[in-house]
């Protein structure tokens, strides 16, 4: 799907009904309070009530943070950016994702409201404890955090400029995705599977336009 104009104001009607629209927008303080639970208390009942040892606990925590990376880009490359033929389709990636793009200073949408979320993420720890069992408990909270640092990045790409001279690489390659190629820059909190499949910006290539930097950023 083509996002091609950039809004600076407001934000997208999703939908007719005033409740139904209410439900799609939250603040990120609501989500991380929402989890905390999840990627605090998961690891303690894994070590306090299953026994599993700290280092295993540990390494399967960060392999749940670094497989959130891989689903995020799936996600957002090949089903947020899908091309869909039908209208229901349409309106679902429009509501998804494709509002962002239209209004990217839109800051009650950059995380997944509380019941869709909740719903989502039930279903994938379902899926999950079918997989892989007891380790769930230490793997998923490791997936949640992953998903809530990917979501305080996406905003901080929009709110401020990079706050380390490394970091710009990132910054740019999100940028990018939004004025100059949605086929590329589809990571938001790592670039690492842009390069593994070939979707990184040349950055050194990439002359920065400022003019719509600005149109991607939170007004001061």
């Amino acid at each position: 799907m083509k996002f091609e104009k950039i809004h600076n104001k407001g934000q997208a009607q999703l939908f007719r009904n005033r409740y139904l629209e209410m439900l799609t927008k939250t603040h990120p303080l609501i989500i991380w309070g929402m989890y905390v639970p999840v990627f605090i208390g998961m690891p303690w009942y894994a070590a306090a009530r299953l026994g599993f040892e700290g280092w295993r606990i540990a390494l399967l925590y960060l392999a749940g943070i670094f497989f959130w990376t891989f689903f995020e880009y799936i996600m957002h490359r090949w089903v947020f950016h899908m091309i869909a033929e039908s209208e229901r389709g349409r309106k679902f990636i429009y509501v998804m994702h494709g509002n962002h793009h239209h209004y990217p200073r839109d800051k009650e949408r950059l995380f997944m409201p509380p019941i869709p979320s909740l719903l989502i993420s039930g279903t994938i720890f379902g899926i999950m404890y079918l997989l892989m069992g007891k380790n769930v408990f230490m793997f998923f909270p490791g997936f949640i955090l992953g998903y809530l640092m990917y979501g305080t990045m996406h905003y901080a790409i929009h709110a401020w400029n990079p706050p380390f001279k490394w970091m710009k690489g990132l910054w740019r390659n999100h940028h990018l995705h939004h004025y100059k190629d949605e086929g590329k820059g589809y990571g938001v909190s790592s670039t690492i599977w842009d390069h593994v499949f070939g979707t990184m910006f040349d950055l050194k290539k990439e002359k920065e336009d400022k003019e719509k930097v600005k149109e991607l950023q939170f007004e001061k």
